[in-house]
């Protein structure tokens, strides 16, 4: 495994994190798809033997069992110090007025609640889950820069959003002298590039560490372009990311990624992965997995250097795409 540094901070993070979306129990919130804490345990367990000390989550994943499940398992499979635990907050946790968002009530409600399902003091990681239209910047902030004083988050992270809102967040943050956000974790693979026009080179300058979430689109990018899974059939937000407007392109795109990977002779994940890997910008893509093989491809990207040529045939078909992702 190589680790690397996220973003300017001291902290060091496996070049690979692990995704947690498919972990949790499958009748709590809107993932029918995910696995029971029994089927999910293995895959935990696993990514500590391969080395990956960096672990996602969300309060709202699974109505906060994957939360719970990992706490279990961290607790079981290794020593708290030795991991990195990134949890996010936003999402809608309970019907009525203050279930949701990123008021100061919110965060500092739900950094608690987290903590408790975790089994943990704090987290290494506090990321807001997108961005908040209805709370100021500056009670976000604060309240944020409060969990990191009161030492129940270590740093704090933001998620998919437009460039001009993250910037606003970082001067906001700078002139009030409040906890700076270190990581961007935002939709980035071969068939979703827009993150490259203005939030890349943004976090370059800034020396905030990019976390992708979905740099394989979804699985779309490891399977022929009109094969179905039980995921793609049921992920509704999946479903609003990759449409059929730019149907023709994608699938050239998917084409060109098993094209390579055949004359390589390995798995298209592989290949979708390493491409991501390659940015300079980018941290550790966020990885998920629902087979142990899943985890071995992701560790085997690492080791795959891309050509210029390589890269070049996977990029040319990418045609511009419509924002989407931050809601």
């Amino acid at each position: 495994m190589e680790y690397t540094r996220l973003g300017n901070t001291g902290l060091e993070v496996s070049r690979l994190c692990l995704g947690c979306m498919s972990y949790g129990e499958p009748d709590r919130g809107s993932h029918p798809w995910t696995l029971t804490e029994e089927q999910s345990r293995p895959f935990i367990r696993k990514a500590l033997e391969l080395g990956i000390n960096f672990f996602d989550t969300a309060n709202v994943y699974s109505d906060g069992t994957s939360e719970e499940i990992l706490g279990r398992a961290i607790r079981d499979y290794s020593a708290r110090d030795d991991v990195v635990i990134a949890t996010k907050v936003n999402g809608r946790m309970k019907p009525g007025p203050n279930g949701a968002g990123l008021s100061r009530k919110a965060i500092l409600s739900e950094i608690d609640a987290s903590l408790k399902r975790l089994g943990t003091d704090y987290v290494d990681l506090y990321q807001i889950h997108r961005f908040d239209h209805y709370t100021p910047i500056e009670e976000t902030l604060e309240a944020l820069h409060d969990v990191v004083k009161a030492g129940k988050a270590r740093y704090i992270g933001a998620s998919s959003m437009y460039a001009w809102q993250f910037s606003k967040m970082l001067a906001v943050s700078q002139a009030n002298g409040w906890s700076r956000f270190v990581s961007m974790q935002n939709h980035l693979n071969l068939l979703y590039r827009e993150e490259e026009r203005e939030m890349l080179p943004l976090c370059k300058a800034e020396g905030i560490g990019v976390i992708p979430w979905s740099p394989l689109a979804r699985g779309r990018l490891t399977r022929d372009w009109n094969a179905q899974s039980d995921r793609l059939d049921t992920d509704e937000i999946g479903k609003s990311l990759y449409t059929s407007v730019t149907a023709d392109a994608d699938r050239r795109v998917v084409e060109a990624v098993a094209k390579i990977a055949k004359e390589r002779g390995v798995p298209r994940a592989q290949i979708a992965l390493a491409w991501v890997l390659a940015k300079s910008e980018v941290t550790a893509p966020i990885v998920g997995a629902t087979k142990l093989h899943h985890l071995d491809d992701a560790v085997a990207a690492l080791t795959i250097g891309l050509t210029a040529a390589e890269i070049r045939d996977l990029e040319i078909s990418y045609i511009p795409h419509s924002v989407v992702g931050f809601s």
